[in-house]
């Protein structure tokens, strides 16, 4: 019997573990993939918007070489914290289906069985893309994520989107010799929350003609050497090799209803969960992260829901005292 089961190995997951350890209770991180999964897949040569220090947990010193940390110090900073606390860690072992009854949960895996008094959700968003449902989606030639730039040299590439992932697939596939970048974007501007110092070139670029953009736009049909898309000034079809389809990603809802959580009326579809103790309408299932958010992904960051390790840990050791 586990006192808690983390769901998500991600930093606020690790941090959930951390809070865990302190306060003696028995504890198992699962992740589906590999430590920091969604940090891992994000593009090679990403950097933070956040400074170092607002990406700490566990009390471990994050020391970068730049004002705004890459990926690949993350990823090093979040191996030596795990290693430094000895977390209980499951690593690519998948949540199958999650069992209720009054006393205790039952979690089925990919590998096993466990049981647990609490659960908590804190599997991020960035495994789940919003697909465009569109005619030739499933060609291989569309990429829900981008990596790095090098396998669209020499080729037609378009993004779509208009957010930081977008911007930076698009301004480093032009940079690295792609034969052409297309962004096709469904608001009438880039996105007002793009990185302070990518939102001016990457306008820039477009004002100049090197990246060609269509704003209000919607794909309509993906060929194996064309696109199709419509704007406001009617109906479009261009050569294309690649299409990167920068197009966001979402929480895991099938998870929140398997444990019946219940969601706020707004258009975010945002789970109702205790702002004190992170705990959902299901007694002993608890929230942590950007899961907290719905759809509106850009509200929770790793620096503003640190915090939530705590809240949550502070509230299953005061259910255990009693």
């Amino acid at each position: 019997m586990q006192d808690v089961i983390i769901i998500g190995a991600g930093p606020i997951g690790l941090a959930c573990g951390i809070e865990a350890q302190k306060k003696g209770l028995k504890y198992t991180i699962f992740d589906k993939g590999t430590l920091v999964n969604s940090l891992y897949h994000y593009p090679l040569n990403m950097t933070f918007f956040s400074t170092s220090n607002k990406l700490e947990i566990g009390d471990i010193p994050f020391i970068s070489h730049n004002p705004k940390p890459t990926r690949a110090e993350a990823l090093e900073y979040y191996r030596r914290v795990t290693s430094h606390w000895k977390l209980n860690l499951s690593l690519y072992e998948s949540i199958e289906n999650i069992e209720t009854n009054p006393k205790y949960f039952k979690v089925t895996t990919s590998k096993d069985q466990y049981v647990s008094k609490n659960v908590i959700v804190a599997s991020g968003f960035y495994d789940r893309p919003f697909l465009l449902n569109v005619p030739g989606e499933n060609l291989d030639k569309v990429r829900h994520y981008y990596k790095e730039p090098h396998p669209y040299f020499a080729m037609d590439i378009v993004v779509i989107g208009g957010a930081n992932s977008a911007v930076d697939a698009a301004l480093e596939t032009y940079r690295k010799g792609a034969k052409s970048v297309t962004m096709i974007i469904r608001e009438k501007t880039v996105g007002e929350n793009v990185k302070y110092w990518a939102r001016p070139d990457i306008i820039n670029r477009i004002k100049e003609g090197s990246i060609k953009a269509y704003f209000e736009a919607d794909i309509t049909l993906i060929n194996p050497t064309s696109i199709e898309f419509k704007d406001r000034n009617g109906a479009h079809k261009i050569p294309n090799d690649f299409v990167l389809a920068m197009t966001g990603y979402q929480p895991n809802f099938e998870l929140l209803e398997n444990l019946n959580v219940r969601f706020e009326k707004d258009t975010f579809r945002t789970p109702k969960y205790s702002k004190t103790t992170m705990e959902s309408n299901t007694k002993g299932v608890y929230l942590a992260g950007v899961v907290c958010g719905g759809y509106k992904t850009n509200k929770w960051f790793i620096e503003n829901s640190r915090n939530h390790a705590k809240k949550v840990m502070d509230h299953i050791h005061q259910k255990k005292d009693l």
